[in-house]
């Protein structure tokens, strides 16, 4: 099962919290990166999902219309 990118998004928070507190700037950087890619996977996964939703709309108005 994936996270949708959750667990990137959380491991960036924190590592921008902690880039912030420390005044590392290269953490901070790290943390928005990993916030980013956490993003990019969560949307990523929406589309799948929609994708295949619509795959099985499409599927079933077929078997229906070959049922008539």
């Amino acid at each position: 099962m994936s996270d949708k990118g959750f667990t990137d998004k959380v491991k960036g928070k924190v590592k921008k919290t902690v880039g912030d507190a420390t005044g590392d700037n290269s953490v901070k950087a790290e943390g928005v990166l990993d916030q980013v890619v956490g993003k990019a996977k969560e949307v990523a996964s929406d589309i799948k999902d929609a994708a295949q939703e619509v795959a099985e709309k499409a599927k079933d108005a077929v078997n229906s219309d070959s049922d008539k």
